[in-house]
């Protein structure tokens, strides 16, 4: 007599958490990339987002391999090295109906993708912005990327001397609307970022610290395990309840600030650090400053927006794709490009 098999669990619009996995990782055993996918689908599960609705983005690098390791239902582009911010660019213009997930690394951001990173930030283009972040290049035997800190050490022995870039501290500065950082190793604190970046509205850049088990985990490192368990100083405690979920959030003492987003959830952070206000931008930026002169690592949502027009909206995009209209509304008439080119003459 067979067993009964039992009914998986499923999400609000009905459907199990297998509909939300991707393919067999082939990244390095213990890589934090894993964790990050694996964060993302239970981000993308709890929040009940159809899978049908997203758009996955990528450039080059171990980072970029990580959206073929989550929804496979999904929509996929990979890029070019660095390119991924122009080509996600694009997409979300022309159908605003689909959510943007790019996965980049700190290689294809903030090396040969940088301007692309700046011009990208600066739009507040409606995508969540992820950067598995690990110090190094995976694909190319671990040379320093720009990421990695002042005095941190190579498995060969390599110190670098060379000031990072603060992905985080740059999003602020040029104009992105939800800013975080994040461990790979943190999953309760990263499932609360990547679940209130879905409700957001705007650029959402998330710095997730992925310790390289290969080329960067080893003494000397900053972005290694043991180093961020010893160094990781949270500046609040993320809680966050979705539109259709009724909870309480237990933070016990200290002072909690609630945030409305756009869906109608609620991104809750109680202050650990002094008396922190999400929403001051420059503040955000000075803490990021003192944290380096201290050299200690911030994880938490930095900076929050949620009144900032998005590049769409500042362009007036219609709210349909724009590829299923008309050529009456995308093709000048006849007459237009005629009168055009007696002007010209």
């Amino acid at each position: 007599m067979a067993t009964a098999t039992p009914n998986p669990k499923v999400n609000y619009i009905g459907l199990p958490v297998v509909e939300y996995r991707g393919g067999k990782s082939t990244l390095c055993a213990g890589c934090g990339h894993n964790a990050i996918s694996e964060r993302i689908i239970d981000a993308m599960f709890e929040m009940g987002v159809q899978p049908e609705r997203v758009m996955k983005m990528s450039g080059i690098g171990c980072s970029s391999k990580s959206p073929a390791y989550f929804m496979n239902r999904a929509h996929a582009f990979n890029s070019v090295h660095g390119r991924m911010p122009s080509v996600t660019t694009g997409a979300v213009l022309a159908n605003r109906t689909l959510m943007a997930l790019g996965v980049s690394g700190d290689g294809d951001t903030a090396s040969i993708g940088i301007g692309q990173f700046v011009h990208m930030m600066r739009r507040n283009i409606n995508m969540i912005y992820i950067i598995e972040d690990n110090g190094v290049y995976g694909l190319t035997k671990g040379q320093f990327s720009a990421t990695a800190d002042i005095g941190s050490k190579l498995k060969t022995g390599v110190i670098n001397e060379l000031p990072p870039i603060d992905t985080c501290a740059l999003a602020i500065q040029l104009g992105a609307t939800f800013v975080a950082r994040s461990f790979s190793g943190d999953k309760k604190q990263l499932l609360s970022m990547l679940k209130a970046a879905i409700a957001h509205k705007g650029t959402v850049m998330l710095d997730v610290i992925s310790p390289c088990v290969t080329f960067n985990d080893h003494e000397g490192s900053t972005k290694s395990y043991k180093f961020m368990q010893e160094n990781d100083e949270p500046i609040n405690e993320i809680g966050f309840i979705a539109s259709f979920e009724d909870i309480e959030v237990d933070y016990g003492s200290g002072q909690v600030y609630d945030v409305e987003m756009h869906d109608g959830s609620s991104l809750r952070l109680r202050k650990l650090h002094e008396d922190y206000d999400p929403t001051d931008k420059a503040n955000a930026v000075r803490t990021l400053m003192e944290a380096h002169a201290r050299d200690e690592i911030l994880t938490g949502v930095f900076y929050i927006d949620t009144q900032q027009p998005t590049f769409g909206d500042l362009l007036n995009v219609v709210d349909e794709p724009l590829a299923t209209l008309p050529d009456s509304l995308v093709r000048p008439p006849k007459a237009a490009l005629d009168s055009l080119m007696a002007n010209l003459q």
